[in-house]
């Protein structure tokens, strides 16, 4: 059974195709490799899937783009070799080598967007998200394992213009999941 990942996400919907946060968003030079759960800071964020914790790191800072926060990603490797990567996070709540289980807490959704340093030349992507007042939000993206290599890729785009393989479209794995629990 597949789990919503923010429980207290602003919507019970993953971003569809034309929306923003939707999977491969064309953001004018770069692409969205995976959708955004906008949600209050602090949010918690459950495990979709179980599986083992691949690897854990920095996913935004200041001193990568000045309009970010600092902000962590959590990588988790299914039975199934699904790859889900959780990013934009604040706290990481579990261990490397560690096994989850699906549903259970693994990390915080953190204020990715520092609101006092966009500027009128920074994306229109991160212009529209502070005009809607969205800062804080989990980035999720999907791959199916063994990864093939995804570059030039900067948090959480791709800069390319042509998909590389090993992205999923997470539209397709959580088909059916919603965050009161439906199917």
């Amino acid at each position: 059974m597949k789990h919503w990942p923010v429980p207290n996400s602003y919507s019970d919907e993953l971003p569809q195709a034309g929306s923003q946060g939707a999977f491969w968003e064309d953001r004018t030079d770069r692409f969205n490799c995976g959708v955004d759960f906008y949600a209050p800071p602090g949010s918690s964020v459950i495990a979709i899937d179980g599986g083992i914790v691949l690897d854990k790191g920095l996913f935004t800072s200041p001193e990568i783009n000045p309009y970010w926060n600092k902000t962590y990603y959590l990588v988790i490797k299914t039975q199934e070799n699904i790859i889900y990567k959780y990013a934009e996070l604040s706290d990481i709540l579990v261990r490397l080598g560690e096994h989850v289980q699906g549903g259970a807490e693994i990390g915080i959704v953190g204020e990715a967007l520092n609101k006092d340093t966009v500027t009128d030349s920074d994306p229109f992507y991160i212009r529209e998200l502070l005009y809607k007042n969205f800062p804080c939000m989990l980035h999720l993206e999907m791959y199916k394992s063994p990864v093939m290599e995804v570059k030039p890729y900067s948090e959480g785009n791709f800069l390319g213009k042509f998909k590389p393989v090993s992205i999923l479209d997470p539209n397709i794995y959580m088909m059916g999941v919603h965050k009161n629990g439906r199917y």
